[in-house]
């Protein structure tokens, strides 16, 4: 490597992967990641530094690189964990319909909606009320009676969103309020 420019990557044997700070006639400055500044001769930047990862560290990149699909997967089970995201289906028998919403007085126009657009939105309110209810109980702000009285205010509004149980396909996605005892 002859020609040295500011700002080009580079690499070296023991000080690993850095960049090209400064050049100067007789002397190159480079700053690595894991070792700092470092100053060359030009005769010894030529010697030392490559423009090409060295094998030595493409094995060590190689080890600490996670899994690309193992990554994914993680991600994707977190986020059907905290109910960001999953499965959750609409009812075949609602595919295509559409909300329309009439008002009471003469003369005015009517509102509609596609269905499935007002489904995503019930999901996403579900899915908010889920992230907020994970809030309150890690609050560590919050004494456990005030969490409790907090996720009741969240349980009363599961109950009053049942009324929209009957767009989901599964039964395992329903909103469930508060069960009377017998």
């Amino acid at each position: 490597m002859e020609d040295f420019h500011t700002g080009e990557v580079i690499y070296h044997g023991d000080f690993g992967t850095g960049r090209i700070v400064n050049v100067e006639a007789d002397r190159i400055t480079a700053n690595f990641i894991k070792a700092g500044v470092k100053f060359f001769t030009r005769e010894a930047a030529e010697e030392e530094l490559s423009d090409t990862p060295l094998k030595n560290e493409e094995e060590e990149m190689a080890e600490d690189d996670m899994d690309t699909d193992e990554l994914k997967e993680a991600l994707r089970q977190v986020l059907r964990e905290e109910g960001l995201t999953g499965t959750t289906e609409m009812a075949e028998k609602w595919d295509g319909g559409e909300i329309v919403l009439k008002p009471g007085k003469p003369g005015l126009q009517e509102k509609s909606v596609p269905i499935d657009t007002f489904f995503h939105k019930i999901v996403m309110v579900r899915n908010q009320l889920r992230v907020l209810e994970a809030n309150i109980n890690g609050s560590k702000n919050l004494t456990d009676s005030e969490k409790v009285d907090l996720q009741q205010y969240i349980t009363r509004c599961y109950g009053s969103l049942t009324t929209f149980n009957v767009l989901f396909s599964d039964k395992k996605d329903y909103f469930v309020g508060s069960k009377k005892e017998d």
